[in-house]
């Protein structure tokens, strides 16, 4: 069998898997009958290539080759998640899981004998669209989600981590932090789909070496206004809340394209008013930045973000304050891994991201971490428009393999 059908067979058996009809996206979340079809296809396919499963304290899924106990610290691990977000992309997650099996069966036919443990891992979670909280399993067993608030995160409809894992056949109580199993891990390089445009301007360039993370962070501006009559009163002397919010909204953006950086309003909420007034107040709960750019040759960065958390004035005449919530600085990952997996898939560009990954997390824990992107052609993603060709695919997994070869050979 070609890599391409070997590949579009894996891929088309979770085609169905928590697609909505309507939409045409994912709703694959944590601990749901959706979920519980991924974690078993998983386990199936596993089996089918002789690998031993484990689960970690989070749920988390590894699946070994050779014994990672036998060679404690040494263990090359590849993979992603399987969950998403609401209506979200076929491939953010998914792609990193079904090309991290698909590199393994192609060391083993080609009879490669690995000197280290090759693990592959679905993380549970990742995306955070059922209890708030993104990459969830790979924080909890890292120690940087603690157990207790784990447990006690809710979804919409009130339903507790605890309860949820309680109704899935297991004991919240043994959730937390794993250092036995994070302590089997030497190495860890997860693949993924792009999430932007970068990749589309190269042509020849289906495949790129992640070397960053951006810093980003959350805000929130809380902007005043006074309540008035809205058939009787000028407009020059209204005081709008949401007028302002939409101005706020208008001057981040063009704050952020300076810089270049992203930028976004999450919500903005007002007290209810009756249809013959405006909003005396408005509030941005939240806003995220991250610095952006692609080079060929390695970048140097820069982090930027709010001198501290404290409140401070919004832009201009707007009155108000706004505050940092959240600031999570650059997460470079292992220089020294970037610069070998630039020395075996040579010519291949190097390539920072925006979004949050697992990755992340395992590289902020001390773990050398880095990334394999697959070149996106629509440039979107958390939306079903998220694409990736299947000859780009079947390139990311004979680069993984190249990879895998090359750290535990």
């Amino acid at each position: 069998m070609s890599e391409t059908r070997r590949f579009e067979s894996l891929w088309n058996d979770l085609h169905p898997v928590g697609r909505d009809g309507g939409s045409g996206g994912y709703r694959r979340f944590a601990w749901t009958r959706e979920d519980a079809t991924l974690r078993e296809w998983f386990v199936g396919e596993c089996a089918a290539l002789g690998l031993d499963v484990t689960e970690d304290r989070a749920g988390n899924q590894w699946a070994w080759w050779g014994n990672p106990d036998d060679a404690p610290g040494e263990g090359v691990v590849t993979g992603s998640h399987l969950d998403s977000v609401p209506d979200g992309g076929a491939f953010d997650g998914p792609l990193g899981v079904v090309s991290s099996l698909l590199a393994v069966k192609a060391l083993q036919e080609k009879g490669f004998a690995p000197r280290k443990p090759i693990g592959v891992v679905n993380f549970v979670d990742e995306e955070g669209a059922r209890f708030g909280v993104a990459c969830a399993g790979s924080r909890i067993i890292t120690g940087a989600l603690d157990a207790d608030r784990a447990r006690s995160l809710t979804d919409a409809d009130g339903v507790t981590m605890a309860e949820a894992w309680q109704r899935a056949g297991r004991d919240p109580g043994t959730l937390g932090r794993d250092d036995e199993t994070l302590a089997r891990v030497g190495t860890f390089v997860e693949l993924h789909v792009e999430q932007g445009r970068a990749l589309i301007d190269l042509d020849d360039a289906p495949v790129a070496i992640g070397t960053d993370i951006w810093p980003h962070g959350r805000f929130r501006a809380d902007l005043p206004g006074r309540a008035d009559h809205a058939g009787t009163t000028a407009l020059g002397n209204r005081d709008d809340a949401l007028l302002k919010a939409a101005q706020f909204i208008e001057a981040t953006r063009g704050a952020a394209a300076r810089v270049t950086a992203r930028a976004r309003a999450a919500t903005a909420s007002s007290p209810p008013s009756a249809s013959s007034t405006w909003c005396r107040e408005a509030s941005m709960p939240s806003r995220r930045t991250s610095r952006r750019g692609w080079t060929h040759e390695a970048p140097g960065r820069r982090t930027c973000g709010p001198s501290s958390a404290s409140s401070r004035s919004a832009p201009g005449h707007l009155g108000g304050s706004w505050r940092a919530e959240s600031w999570t600085p650059t997460t470079p990952f292992d220089a020294g891994l970037v610069e070998q997996l630039d020395a075996t898939l040579s010519g291949v560009p190097l390539l920072g991201t925006g979004a949050g990954h697992d990755a992340g997390i395992l590289a902020n824990h001390g773990v050398p971490t880095a990334m394999l992107f697959v070149r996106n052609p629509t440039g979107t993603s958390h939306s079903p428009e998220e694409f990736a060709e299947t000859d780009d695919c079947v390139r990311g997994v004979e680069a993984l393999v190249r990879v895998l070869e090359d750290l535990a050979g």
